[in-house]
């Protein structure tokens, strides 16, 4: 039976941020020092305690559960920065940590799970993203916490246009990386109500861009993956529970290529002092390469969470 499209309320983000407000940081909002056409700005969620976004969408949905739910721990199906977001709240709360990861995770990330308290499983990738379409890892205890399509971490993102909402209400449109949909239409489903002019569009990557197949295509449609340092984002397909909402809430797919997200990286870097995974970067290329005639542009730098020999190769101009 496939999973359930996840309904997410304006007033479910506005609880989410009540409950999160005291462990999450409220990022700040800072333009990109580039010479563009376009004002464009930076929502640095790079600077979350665990270097990524996912800590909003994993407290969320721990601190709703009831100590029942909670009492074999919790569990989720991560590339890193989920897995990490649910290590970082299970400590806190003193509950055990179980994380799937596939087999191409970069190891800052997994070493990170692991220095949380988190207890790593590797898996071939495959079998990885079957545990995101079945909703459920077998073999594994706990409460799942799905990374992308659970409403309370959907919700939990949706925070993120809260903030904005607030500190830039003349934003035109957010760009958002998009790797299964659950930060696009959190953040889409709070700037519906709160900014209703303001358009959302996903951002992908050449090598894995199931969302703008799918767009053409008018249905989630598969996509030949190809793993790359743009670790956080992209899939074989599109969640066919997600299509509904990200196909109706977002404006569009803006597809970049590994060498665009790259020079993004070093962008940030050298202009703004700002280092952004693969992932967290590739809005900020889409940005740089719109041809949109927005004025006011928001990214959303997702996480930073890159490997430092990867950060390496890339500052000194190569792609790894």
């Amino acid at each position: 039976m496939p999973a359930a499209t996840p309904s997410v309320s304006f007033d479910d983000i506005v609880a989410a941020r009540d409950r999160i407000a005291q462990y999450v940081l409220r990022t700040p909002l800072v333009r990109l020092n580039v010479d563009a056409p376009n004002e464009i700005w930076l929502k640095l969620e790079n600077l979350q305690p665990i270097g990524s976004f996912k800590l909003r969408g994993a407290l969320n949905r721990m601190l709703s559960a009831s100590s029942e739910d909670l009492e074999e721990g919790v569990l989720t199906a991560s590339a890193g920065n989920m897995a990490q977001g649910v290590a970082w709240g299970s400590k806190r709360l003193g509950v055990p940590c179980s994380v799937v990861v596939p087999d191409h995770a970069p190891a800052a990330k997994v070493d990170a799970i692991e220095r949380l308290g988190g207890r790593v499983s590797r898996v071939p990738f495959n079998d990885w993203w079957q545990i995101l379409v079945d909703h459920q890892a077998p073999g594994h205890s706990g409460m799942f916490i799905h990374p992308v399509s659970d409403p309370f971490v959907v919700a939990g993102n949706g925070t993120i246009g809260l903030e904005i909402a607030e500190d830039l209400p003349a934003v035109d449109s957010v760009i958002v990386p998009y790797g299964g949909g659950g930060l696009s239409s959190g953040i889409a489903t709070a700037l519906q109500t709160a900014i209703p002019s303001a358009r959302v569009y996903a951002a992908e990557v050449d090598t894995a861009s199931p969302f703008a197949a799918s767009l053409d295509a008018g249905t989630p449609t598969p996509f030949d993956y190809v793993p790359s340092f743009v670790d956080g984002i992209g899939g074989r397909t599109v969640l066919a529970e997600m299509w509904p909402l990200t196909s109706a809430l977002l404006a569009g797919s803006k597809v970049v290529s590994l060498g665009k997200v790259a020079e993004a990286i070093r962008l940030l870097v050298a202009r703004n002092r700002v280092v952004a995974e693969g992932a967290g970067a590739a809005s900020v290329a889409a940005a740089l390469a719109s041809e949109e005639t927005e004025k006011t542009i928001v990214c959303i730098v997702s996480g930073g969470n890159i490997d430092p020999l990867k950060l390496a190769t890339i500052l000194s101009g190569d792609i790894p």
